[in-house]
């Protein structure tokens, strides 16, 4: 998944564990539900090219899926990491391959799951002309480092009878719970036929895949009497922990199995939030003369109609990683250093959409839109001040300190700047709020001053106060562009190197302020919904 770039990678991948499940899926089966499987392919970002990564188990019988088996990816935060996920009908005589057993895809990058409430997205799956596919559930979890293995064998006695003709065929589904009080399915039993008294063969599971590490997480366990249509009864439920678990190394431990269902329904659970931290993202884009006429082929701003330019670019390539972890989808953009219509004001902060009460733009797209718009009505000019829209951030930044927000600022310049004192005072005064700069420097400068501005050797200062943090990236475009023109692999190695000291920055501001995780909510007592047996 990892890509290479202009520098050596220096902090691991992060493990991330996807979890996939399916609702109303397409019925292909004449006498029965479909048979759904789930193949995900990551796609290359030199090649484009998709490679098959893994599968989840077949699941009998069902439109409505939890798969067990998971995907575990490598994820790096700077990168987009588009993923596909092809769903498809599969019986034993038939192959995937063939179209009349495809159920739809979906696209997606990994960033938009994180990112995600609760790192969980649904999405439509799409493909199959004229019919509806249904949908797609992803969730996401980083996986701990524990490599412990859980081994435990379980039975029951006495449990209800579920069958007309006989007892009941019992099965066990374990499920670990969410930060947002849902739960994951992460193993399945064997079915026992026709007894109220199950003894279950014994199994190892990952004490990852249990409860990722945390002994104390809640598990819970629910019980279903088996039926051959995929329509499973519920039996009952009961929750516990692996700390709970494993104090059953030597003796029984004895749990009750309720059916809430047949208890007096009184409080529906209302979750309590989620946890998380929303990064708001706004740029602010050069507009100063020394970019040149961008009617101009030599102009950094030169609108081809062949080829994006490096402003475009650099935009492009960190607003798309950026905007998966902003829910909302909407970015303020600005422009500075030109004069603007009809009055030819200087400006140092105007709105790329032309409107002062609102200027966010609808995506990385709605950006791009509105820069090429500005380029046509305004006349660069200058100087080049940066000190006004890092301030602009900055008051946004200083209303909210519980670490719910974290705001980043995209520049993009050519590297003239005016206003070095002020900027370095409004860094300064930045660098205790949840904030970070990334400076984007185009063209052929030297770039002495944005280097200062970065504060890696030494750290910014002003009026003999020191920057509390490193809240400043800088990276000349020109030093990530392929020499062969491809400007997608141009664009994945600036954003690689542009974007990876940001997870670092945020930490460091949780650190700073003492901002702790938000704990787990209490856990969903609800029955979950019955799952599908293989």
């Amino acid at each position: 998944m990892s890509l290479g770039g202009a520098s050596e990678r220096s902090v691991p991948a992060t493990k991330i564990e996807i979890t996939v499940s399916c609702r109303n899926l397409l019925d292909l089966d004449t006498f029965s539900k479909s048979d759904p499987m789930v193949v995900l392919y990551t796609q290359s970002r030199a090649s484009q090219e998709w490679r098959e990564f893994g599968r989840t188990e077949v699941i009998d019988n069902t439109l409505n899926p939890d798969f067990v088996r998971k995907f575990v990816l490598d994820y790096f935060f700077e990168e987009k990491q588009n993923l596909r996920f092809d769903v498809y009908n599969v019986d034993s005589k038939t192959n995937i391959s063939k179209p009349k057993d495809f159920l739809g895809q979906a696209f997606l990058a990994l960033g938009e799951v994180i990112g995600g409430q609760g790192s969980r997205v649904e999405r439509t799956l799409t493909g199959v002309p004229g019919k509806k596919c249904g949908t797609i559930l992803l969730t996401a979890e980083e996986l701990s480092n524990c490599r412990d293995i859980a081994t435990m064998q379980l039975c029951a006695n006495k449990l209800d009878k579920k069958d007309f003709f006989g007892k009941s065929d019992p099965f066990l589904v374990f499920y670990r719970s969410n930060e947002d009080g849902t739960f994951t399915i992460c193993h399945k039993t064997e079915v026992v036929k026709n007894t109220l008294n199950p003894v279950w063969q014994p199994f190892s599971i990952p004490v990852r895949a249990l409860c990722n590490g945390d002994y104390d997480r809640t598990v819970k366990i629910d019980v279903y009497d088996w039926d051959r249509d995929g329509s499973h009864d519920f039996i009952g439920e009961f929750t516990t922990s692996y700390r709970e678990l494993s104090k059953a190394q030597n003796q029984f431990t004895v749990y009750e199995v309720l059916n809430p269902r047949k208890k007096c329904k009184k409080k529906k659970y209302v979750n309590s939030g989620t946890g998380g931290t929303q990064l708001n993202f706004t740029v602010a884009i050069d507009f100063t003369a020394s970019n040149g006429n961008p009617l101009q082929p030599t102009s950094l701003h030169y609108m081809s109609p062949y080829q994006l330019s490096a402003y475009a670019m650099a935009l492009k390539a960190v607003g798309e990683i950026i905007q998966d972890y902003d829910s909302d989808k909407l970015f303020p953009a600005y422009g500075f250093g030109a004069k603007l219509p009809p009055e030819g004001r200087i400006s140092h902060q105007f709105p790329l959409n032309n409107n002062d009460e609102d200027p966010n733009c609808a995506g990385i797209e709605g950006v791009l839109e509105s820069y090429f718009q500005s380029l046509r009505t305004v006349q660069l000019y200058g100087p080049t001040y940066f000190a006004p829209v890092i301030n602009q951030v900055a008051r946004a930044a200083a209303k909210i300190s519980d670490g719910s927000q974290y705001y980043v600022l995209l520049i993009i310049t050519d590297g003239v700047i005016s206003d070095m004192t002020q900027t370095k005072e409004a860094i300064v005064s930045a660098s205790s709020l949840p904030m970070s700069i990334i400076i984007v420097g185009v063209g052929p400068a030297m770039f002495e001053a944005m280097e200062e501005l970065d504060g890696d050797d030494v750290r910014v200062s002003s009026r003999g106060r020191y920057a509390e943090r490193d809240i400043v990236q800088f990276v000349p475009f020109r030093d990530y562009v392929d020499r062969s023109g491809n400007q997608v692999l141009s664009m994945a190695r600036l954003a690689k190197d542009v974007l990876a000291e940001i997870p670092e920055q945020l930490l460091s501001y949780m650190r700073t302020r003492d901002i702790q995780p938000r704990p787990p909510p209490p856990a969903n007592p609800s029955p979950t919904p019955a799952p599908e047996q293989p």
